[in-house]
This record gives C-alpha cells, structure tokens and sequence, in this order.
C-alpha cells in the first residue's frame, strides 16, 4: 500500500481559496496513491482561532466540494484533513472528511478532544461524540484529529472498532515537537497498528508549526519523518503486518481492564 502524507504550509499571505487550489494540485499529483492524507484545519490555520467563524462552511462547502473533485481525479482515497464545519443547527466543529477514489464522502469525523484549556478551540468549537473508522480494500482506517493524540482511549476505541492504520492529521506547535513524535510511536505500539500523522508546516497566528509528519508501523519504527517545511512525504507499506504484528506478539489479546465491566463484591 502506497501513502502520501501531504505537510501543508499555513502562512497569512496566501488566501484560503489560493490554498484550496494549490491543495487540490499537490492531491493531483499524488495519483498512483493509494492513500493520501492532508492536515488539520489547513484552510484557516490551527491556532488562527479569529479565522474559524469567518471560514467556517457548511459540511458539503467549498472545501468539501474541491476535495471530492481532487480525489475523484486522482483516483486516490483522499483523508482531506480537517476543516471547521459549520452546523445550522448548532455550533462550529472541526471536522475530517475522507472521501473515496470516486469522489464520494466515505466518512466525517468531528474531533472530540478540542484543545485549548477553556480557550480557543475549546470554547470555539462543539465536541465530536463518535468515533470513526472507515473500511479501505487494504485496510480499516482509524480517524482521529491533533490534540486527540494525548487520549490513549480514544485510540483503544478504535482499534476495538476493527481499525488497523490509525490516522491523525494535526496542526501541532513547534514548541511541543517532541511529544508529537514520541506520542505517534506510543499510539502506533500499543494499539499494534500503523499510524500515519500528518502535520502542518509555517506559522498559524504566530505559532510556529512542528512539521515533521511521520509514519510509524505496529512495532514503533519510524518508517518515514518529514521536515519542517511543506513537504510530501511518500511511504509504501504492508497493512498485513497489523495481523502478523498482532499473532506474534498478542498483548491485546491480554488486556484486563475496559473490557467489561468491574464485578460487583
């Protein structure tokens, strides 16, 4: 299976629309791909939290629209990132959408650990409550979004859902690089899965962005990092690993807690 994780640089002097063009060419390009998958909020800028009323759209807007087209061109299943989705009848969201080579919508995710400690996209934005996967003709697909990362449950949930590569797209800061990195090996290790985390490059708010998207097989080897600059970052990998991971080394078959619930003395 061939992926290509796409690291978008976010910078102010380039207008959401001009992006979504430029965007939708790197997509383009990427055809042969099996997978391809985009950052979060790469539209307006995960930390430009002024931006998300403004650009937030409707669930099948502009972004919606320009991404189906791009993966139906390339002929590529397209993770699109993120965007912040704007519900008629209730709050903002920050919302995945993963569409198949067709071009159709295959699944949406609403993030549902927002970040920001009563500010920002904390108060910003609505709280998902489902989690997500999404069957490929290779492998399940496990859907969860940048602050998501620090939730070790959420990733157990999926897993339980039959998930086998675990996606994170991210717009995480500079500043905290570290964590991103050790936190994807973590999540790729104890679920037994692949997971591909895809970041974004430049400067959102005068945030400084971590890049450095990387691809981590079952076992926590790194099998592709980035940069810190816009960068696609191509990997080819076997999903069958998950299975043999899994049977040669079955520590999920040994879990004992969250299974069902305590007995009662």
């Amino acid at each position: 299976m061939r992926a290509s994780v796409i690291q978008i640089a976010v910078n102010e002097d380039e207008s959401v629309e001009a992006r979504r063009r430029r965007v939708a060419a790197l997509v383009w390009e990427q055809a042969g791909a099996d997978l391809v998958v985009l950052p979060e909020l790469w539209t307006t800028g995960a930390f430009a939290y002024e931006e998300f009323g403004r650009e937030a759209e409707p669930l099948e807007g502009p972004t919606y629209e320009a991404m189906a087209k791009a993966a139906s061109d390339a002929g590529v299943w397209l993770h699109a990132g993120s965007v912040p989705e704007r519900d008629p009848d209730g709050p903002l969201y920050n919302t995945s959408l993963v569409f198949s080579p067709s071009g159709d919508l295959a699944a949406a995710y609403r993030k549902i650990h927002r970040f920001g400690f009563d500010k920002g996209e904390a108060v910003l934005m609505g709280a998902g409550s489902e989690l997500v996967t999404v069957r490929l003709p290779e492998t399940t697909l496990g859907l969860s979004t940048c602050y998501d990362l620090r939730f070790p449950e959420l990733f157990r949930g999926l897993v339980d859902a039959g998930a086998e590569t675990l996606v994170v797209p991210a717009g995480w800061p500079e500043r905290r690089r570290s964590h991103w990195t050790l936190l994807a090996q973590a999540r790729a290790v104890e679920n037994q899965s692949f997971l591909l985390a895809c970041a974004t490059a430049g400067t959102h708010a005068g945030v400084p962005q971590a890049g450095h998207s990387i691809v981590v097989d079952p076992w926590g080897e790194v099998l592709a990092q980035a940069g810190a600059g816009e960068e696609v970052l191509t990997v080819e990998f076997d999903p069958g690993k998950v299975a043999a991971t899994r049977e040669q080394f079955p520590a999920l078959k040994d879990r004992m807690l969250g299974l069902q619930p305590p007995r009662r003395p």
